[in-house]
């Protein structure tokens, strides 16, 4: 039987496969959707380093930091979709966002399931 715990580690391998691949590998096409959406440079490079920081924040023993990783990415994926939403943008557009406030709400439960549990 599989375990919770490596369902969620699996789960955060792919959060963090996901945002690194979208933001570091196809950094030019982030570029582009800034633009388009006529967002400063900054907010895109301030959003970049928030969820990165939050990605690696995933994978810390502190469960408490692992909290406000998940957290972080929940919030940056809501701003994202609410974005895609005033954009008039097609739901296959919004579906990765979607997915990724899934993944992370999954991931907040069973942290802050272990937290509660704890000692």
């Amino acid at each position: 039987m599989i375990e919770m715990t490596s369902v969620i580690h699996v789960l955060k391998a792919i959060a963090a496969g996901s945002i690194f691949f979208v933001w570091v590998v196809r950094y030019r096409e982030i570029i582009e959707e800034f633009k388009a959406y006529g967002l400063p440079s900054w907010l895109r490079d301030f959003v970049g380093i928030l969820k990165l920081s939050f990605t690696f924040m995933l994978f810390s023993n502190d469960l408490n930091v692992s909290l406000i990783g998940a957290s972080g990415i929940i919030i940056l994926m809501v701003a994202a979709v609410i974005t895609h939403i005033i954009a008039k943008n097609p739901f296959h557009k919004i579906l990765p966002s979607i997915s990724l406030i899934i993944l992370s709400l999954f991931i907040f439960i069973y942290t802050y399931s272990k937290l509660t549990v704890s000692p």
